[in-house]
């Protein structure tokens, strides 16, 4: 187009769409609800917990850092099988995508039982070294929930696998509908257990532990439908496909390996939270829940990152990627600025509900302040783009980037701010911020250059 002698680039636009705007709505708004019921019973959890007493909500905090980081690493498997999946049905061959489904399913099967049998032979060294300086009192606590959530394994890693597989669909709805089930048995089973029968720590990890069987059960006997464009056989009988198991891998493992570096090197600065007492372990637990409400639009569209992206690229159309890598960047930014500012002004309330302390109070109220006005500038470019990244197959990259800036920035500034600096608790987040802001100056420049938009795997 031409203004008065000048010339103005027209703003790209797909003739025809991947994704249209009803799509991506239908895609996006399930995976929100889907997350805010994830963190939602978080909430409850620690919520039901701090009834029993602060201690208990510190040995459940701990044992979930150990959760988190295995439920991490299987997601990033989930992640390789769905960009593999995404990316075959980007070029219409919806037969591989399938295979890649069913081998996604089995090998996480497998892997998650190994798993499962070795956090049980280790789970003294878990409680005796790595959560450091506890209370015997917060370890008992610990050892209990530790001893029935590690049972859930194999389940959690299932349900990841069939969501991952229905995303890659395009059809959040279904691991939407999956999630509600699983967490109104959650909540339901802690309230009877915890205020019914006074159950303590039991009643928050039994139910926890049925409700992942639950959720296993229901999206396996989902995918067996063979009238999905993604599907498993209905059949015991597998044949293991090497070829295949090394494309999800080349997505899975350096995202696991990512995930749960990151998660890894939360449990070594928890050690470090831990030498400030059980009020900074607590504020720290309530911290990390509530701030996963600040950034829970962000984290549902980062999934709907991958599934886009991947298609995108399958389909050989690298401009589109672009487009719709800035256009749910846009709606990023606007739906977590939104959420920030709501938490903010209901946060009296929220801590209220915990019942805290004086001290972790006022604690707790710093981190999540400086949490939220940070997290509205530096969170998306941080861990959306390496997500499109990994969707588009460029997985060295990112990896690299967040492994050392997570280990010198994130671990080692956690030390210097909260000892040498006299910051306390509010260093760790302090440096996981700087972590943030490193991982983004690194992302934006090797976005623009666009050299990962040549590393498809189909």
């Amino acid at each position: 187009m031409t203004i008065g002698g000048a010339t103005m680039k027209k703003r790209y636009r797909p003739e025809t769409p991947l994704f249209t705007n009803r799509a991506l709505t239908a895609l996006i708004l399930p995976l929100i609800v889907e997350q805010l019921l994830a963190v939602l019973v978080g909430m409850a959890d620690s919520i039901m917990v701090a009834s029993v007493g602060e201690s208990a909500v510190s040995g459940v905090s701990l044992v979930d850092s150990i959760m988190i980081l295995l439920i991490n690493v299987f997601a990033a498997l989930a992640t390789g099988g769905a960009v593999v999946a995404g990316q075959y049905m980007g070029q219409k061959k919806n037969e591989k995508a399938c295979e890649a489904s069913n081998q996604l399913v089995w090998f996480v099967t497998f892997t998650s039982l190994v798993i499962m049998g070795l956090l049980y032979a280790v789970r003294p060294f878990i409680l005796q070294v790595v959560f450091g300086q506890i209370t015997d009192e917060v370890r008992a606590h610990a050892d209990t929930y530790l001893l029935i959530t590690s049972a859930s394994i194999p389940f959690i890693a299932l349900y990841n696998a069939g969501a991952a597989i229905f995303r890659a669909m395009g059809n959040s709805k279904i691991s939407m509908a999956v999630s509600f089930i699983m967490n109104v048995i959650n909540v339901t089973g802690n309230a009877i257990l915890i205020y019914g029968f006074r159950r303590g720590v039991e009643g928050v990890a039994i139910p926890t532990l049925v409700s992942r069987i639950v959720a296993a059960v229901l999206i396996l006997l989902l995918l067996l439908r063979q009238s999905l464009p993604l599907h498993i056989p209905r059949t015991l009988r597998y044949r293991f496909n090497g070829r295949m198991i090394r494309k999800i891998l080349y997505i899975g493992v350096p995202g696991g390996l990512e995930n749960s570096m990151f998660q890894l090197g939360k449990i070594i600065v928890l050690s470090l939270v831990s030498t400030f007492g059980t009020y900074a372990i607590t504020a720290n637990a309530v911290g990390n829940t509530v701030a996963a409400f600040q950034i829970l639009p962000a984290m549902a569209i980062n999934l709907a990152v991958t599934t886009v992206v991947s298609r995108c690229i399958g389909a050989g159309d690298h401009r589109q990627a672009q487009y719709y890598i800035k256009k749910l960047h846009l709606i990023l930014y606007i739906s977590t600025w939104l959420t920030i500012a709501l938490i903010l002004v209901i946060l009296p309330l929220i801590l209220q509900l915990y019942n805290l302390s004086p001290q972790t109070a006022e604690e707790t109220r710093k981190i999540l302040w400086f949490h939220g006005f940070c997290a509205a500038v530096a969170w998306p470019p941080a861990f959306t783009l390496p997500a499109a990244f990994r969707a588009a197959g460029d997985v060295k990259y990112p990896l690299i980037v967040s492994l050392v800036s997570m280990w010198v920035f994130r671990v080692v500034f956690s030390y210097l701010f909260s000892q040498n600096l006299g910051m306390g608790v509010l260093g760790v987040w302090a440096a996981m911020v700087l972590d943030w802001c490193v991982r983004a100056a690194c992302f934006l420049p090797h976005y623009f250059r666009g050299s990962w938009k040549k590393n498809a795997l189909v």
